[in-house]
């Protein structure tokens, strides 16, 4: 991949016009572009067409976590509106996931990537503690990327501090997706399993996705630049 098609930018704004603008302006720049939770409850779904209409695709990232059955329904819908990628809880366990990647192979328009959302980077060892888990965040997330990719999900969502162990652990098969990249001279912010995007394409990332870095930034075409520059 090109540096660009690893970029996923985070159109995690409040509303549909904005989003389409960012597109517009980031079109050809970037590989995909990320709807989630914020703008699908704001936009609904009309703003997927209105997103890849403007080029590249679209990374639906609703993290879906019910029952195998209204998560298999939930896929068919979003592979009918023509996503590229979507995600599903690890933690549904493994009906829901293989529900999920089954649902994914029915006929629709295209066959979007089912990605496994390991620990959320905004979690440390203390927060796991408290909710009852023993294991550290590296073995959490190896653990739930494990049965995600046996039950047929094509790719797993990590924190990129987790990249290099789950290439090692899952070899070449799996898509790497990795939130929590800052910019070079980026703080962390309320993310807490951090890394730059450099660091995280060396320890086996496929896909980097990236809001505030570039969308809060003073220039941020000159932040995606800056970004990319060091992954040439």
């Amino acid at each position: 991949m090109t540096p660009e098609e690893r970029i996923i930018v985070a159109l995690d704004v409040p509303g549909a016009d904005e989003a389409v603008s960012w597109a517009k302006r980031l079109a050809g720049r970037v590989g995909a572009f990320k709807i989630g939770l914020q703008l699908f409850t704001a936009a609904g779904p009309a703003v997927v067409s209105r997103i890849a209409a403007e080029g590249g695709g679209v990374f639906l990232d609703l993290k879906l976590h019910d029952i195998p059955n209204t998560v298999a329904a939930a896929v068919r819908e979003a592979a009918r509106l023509g996503v590229s990628l979507l995600t599903v809880h690890a933690s549904g366990g493994a009906a829901m996931l293989r529900a999920a990647a089954e649902a994914a192979a029915s006929p629709a328009p295209r066959r979007p990537k089912v990605l496994a959302v390991t620990v959320l980077t905004s979690l440390g060892a203390e927060d796991l503690a408290r909710a009852g888990i023993a294991r550290s965040p590296e073995g959490q997330v190896l653990a739930l990327a494990e049965e995600a990719w046996l039950a047929g999900c094509d790719g797993i969502v990590a924190s990129p501090r987790e990249a290099g162990a789950l290439r090692a652990h899952l070899g070449a098969g799996p898509l790497i997706v990795t939130p929590g990249i800052r910019g070079p001279e980026d703080a962390a912010g309320d993310q807490r399993r951090t890394s730059t995007a450099r660091e995280a394409v060396d320890a086996g990332a496929d896909y980097l996705v990236i809001g505030r870095p570039i969308l809060a930034a003073p220039d941020p075409v000159a932040a995606l630049e800056r970004i990319l520059s060091t992954l040439r």
